[in-house]
């Protein structure tokens, strides 16, 4: 199939976009390549990307509506998969901004742009962040995410009451995907886990939040490409029985899935992992909670296994040593 990746030399856009074309669909990937975060290491995705025939690159950036639609039209993918947008919890709270251009404006042009070119079926990135102040766990989609602690997370939200409103009117299947804490190989910068790695490396202590006392699902990327991957042809479809107690489906064309490890581990034991693969320990400094974080985070996977019979499988000892044997390589390479 003819694939859209957008945010195609971001973290998952790489990996997605190198599976997919492994798989022999043509991608076209789109970025602005925008210098939130190490432009080199998004250059450094997109020149493997480029090692593939079948991979075609336009830096674009999705917030400028004329350029985006008229590149629809030229192009009509027969799928979209929307991953770009501004990332991270804590930036939200220094530029509130950045985040209205790219997550809700950048989103609605993807939708027009689906709306005037009819796609097979759109695939965009929400995320676990949605949950925001909720305590039941594990994570469900069948959850009330009306209590956001962030504005990107309120954004994600946006998101999927955007496409839930061009699922009913345009008949437009789209597909939700709330991810997980995502790390491995080519990982962004801002994590906490790529932090850690380059402070305990040089010997600078690492900040510990909440004292350490957290607790995240931490979903290794190669499990976050499988799921996607095998939900490109789910085509949602309208629930004729829809009651509004179904809160991840809908009488339109409409699915949100989470996709997570359904393991979460304590901050300490992840640091502790860490400390084992680096062959290192670290100089830690704990810290009081920051704003926008969340005590714990947990997927329910129920409706993944149920449609795709797919359970993430890597566990953070395995997924935080390929990540170490990477960043090791990576940055004696650079």
């Amino acid at each position: 199939m003819k694939i859209l990746v957008t945010g195609a030399c971001g973290f998952i856009g790489f990996h997605l976009s190198k599976n997919l074309l492994a798989l022999s669909h043509d991608i076209i990937g789109v970025d602005n390549l925008n210098d939130y975060y190490d432009v080199q290491l998004k250059e450094d995705r997109l020149a493997i990307l480029k090692q593939f025939d079948a991979f075609r690159f336009e830096k674009m950036d999705l917030s400028h509506k004329n350029e985006f639609l008229a590149f629809m039209q030229k192009e009509k993918p027969d799928i979209v998969i929307h991953l770009a947008a501004q990332a991270g919890v804590r930036y939200s709270l220094e530029n509130p901004y950045a985040y209205l251009e790219s997550n809700l404006s950048g989103f609605l042009n993807v939708l027009e742009g689906c709306r005037q070119n009819p796609v097979k079926h759109l695939l965009y990135a929400s995320s676990s962040s949605v949950y925001g102040g909720n305590q039941t766990v594990p994570f469900s989609t069948q959850h009330n995410v009306d209590h956001p602690v962030s504005l990107y997370a309120a954004t994600k939200k946006s998101n999927e009451l955007m496409a839930h409103s061009y699922s009913h009117l345009y008949n437009i299947p789209t597909t939700g995907l709330r991810f997980f804490t995502v790390y491995g190989p080519y990982g962004r910068p801002d994590m906490a886990y790529y932090s850690f790695t380059k402070n305990i490396l040089e010997g600078n202590p690492i900040k510990v939040f909440n004292n350490g006392v957290m607790e995240r699902d931490f979903t290794y990327i190669d499990d976050i490409v499988e799921g996607i991957t095998n939900l490109l042809e789910v085509i949602p479809q309208k629930n004729e029985n829809w009651t509004q107690e179904e809160v991840s489906t809908s009488f339109a064309p409409y699915k949100i899935y989470n996709i997570g490890n359904n393991k979460p581990v304590t901050l300490m034991h992840f640091i502790e992992t860490l400390e084992k693969a680096l062959g290192k320990e670290a100089d830690k400094i704990y810290m009081e909670m920051q704003s926008g974080d969340v005590l714990r985070t947990y997927a329910d996977i129920t409706d993944l296994e149920n449609d795709i019979q797919f359970k993430p499988t890597i566990q953070i000892e395995e997924g935080l040593k390929a990540f170490v044997d990477w960043y090791l390589w990576y940055y004696k390479s650079v």
